[in-house]
């Protein structure tokens, strides 16, 4: 029997960038995306401490237009999209009937009928899909702007000061999840103080040709480039969920520790919403911890949890933490277990080591806007 041709990976237009610096690339979602640089701590630090950029251009990019479409996203939504201003933005996640995660995507309201939402990379096809499945096509248009823009995240304490000089717009004013429109090399460009690493820093959108311009200007003025490896590292320290290991279809946000998007007071229906009000009740079954491991040992994604020696949980995601020097991870438990001090076992390499549960993040920035 023939064997089944992968399609070769995609590669975003800072692909070549990435391979004229030595980057070590990986498969990921898809497409091939650098995993580090100059190395995956250093990276880390240079991010915690000075500025970085990573390519996200993978991730998707969709644009709703219609005078409806908040309302419409609404629905799909426990988030309470209303209150948004124009320039304002809002992380929240799309759900199933059962309240299952499809994806975790951040809605930026621009006004005048314009949305901008940012979905991960390896759910694009599904989140358009299922969005698809759900707006009414004839008051809202949506375009997926995926292969026809860059997006760079630049993140660091000192991000500011690498990023004003390229752009028109006084950063300073833009607040933490502001976004504005603005011009880079006289170009149009979207420009938002979000990110995926517990720092301040931005995620600029544009044109290919111009972010292959903005990108080779940032290393010029010394911005370390970052891969995903640093990234994984940076998100986990700042108890950030990664969609197919933390979160997933499976998962509802109470569970997972995002009862901070879910808004029942203040909306209508939405899909999933009387799972919540149920879970809200009588509360939940299980809970997304943060562990800090006794030791050096490390807890990686799928490592069981015990408790007195009997299985009671897994680890979602794990990680040495170059920050902290200390092993943490992401492990969903028992609710009843899910307190501030609890001891649980990690089975490693078919022995338990102690964790203690901890209150997340494990990092906190004081350099935050």
């Amino acid at each position: 029997m023939a064997q089944l041709e992968l399609p070769p990976p995609l590669r975003t237009p800072l692909y070549d960038r990435a391979i004229a610096i030595d980057a070590r690339m990986t498969a990921f979602s898809g497409w091939e995306m650098p995993v580090q640089f100059s190395g995956i701590t250093a990276e880390h630090e240079a991010i915690r401490d000075r500025a970085g950029m990573f390519d996200i251009s993978h991730m998707g990019k969709f644009t709703l237009r219609g005078d409806r479409a908040i309302e419409q996203l609404q629905g799909l939504v426990p988030s309470d999209l209303s209150r948004l201003q124009p320039g304002q933005a809002q992380y929240t996640v799309l759900l199933n009937p059962q309240a299952g995660i499809i994806d975790d995507i951040i809605v930026y309201q621009e006004g005048d009928g314009n949305v901008v939402l940012i979905v991960n990379a390896g759910t694009k096809d599904k989140d358009k899909d299922w969005l698809l499945a759900h707006l009414d096509l004839t008051q809202v248009e949506f375009t997926d702007l995926t292969a026809d823009r860059v997006l760079i995240a630049v993140q660091g304490p000192e991000t500011v000061g690498h990023l004003q000089a390229l752009v028109d717009i006084d950063l300073t004013k833009l607040t933490n999840f502001g976004h504005s429109s603005a011009l880079i090399f006289k170009n149009p460009a979207f420009i938002a103080r979000t990110g995926y690493t517990g720092e301040d820093g931005f995620e600029i959108m544009v044109t290919p040709e111009i972010g292959v311009k903005l990108w080779d200007a940032l290393l010029a003025s010394g911005v370390t480039p970052c891969g995903l490896g640093a990234r994984d590292t940076l998100r986990l320290e700042a108890a950030m969920c990664l969609y197919g290991q933390d979160i997933s279809d499976t998962t509802t946000p109470l569970e997972a520790g995002l009862g901070w998007v879910v808004h029942l007071d203040t909306k209508g229906d939405f899909i999933g919403r009387d799972v919540l009000e149920r879970q809200k009740t009588a509360g939940v079954s299980r809970k997304l911890v943060g562990l800090n491991m006794q030791g050096r040992y490390i807890a990686r994604h799928d490592y069981p949890v015990a408790i007195e020696g009997q299985t009671v949980g897994i680890v979602t995601s794990g990680t040495m933490s170059p920050t902290l020097g200390q092993a943490i991870a992401l492990a969903y438990i028992p609710a009843e277990f899910a307190k501030l001090g609890q001891i649980v076992e990690v089975e490693i390499r078919g022995k338990l080591h102690p964790a203690t549960v901890v209150k997340k993040p494990f990092y906190r920035s004081t350099n935050r806007v």
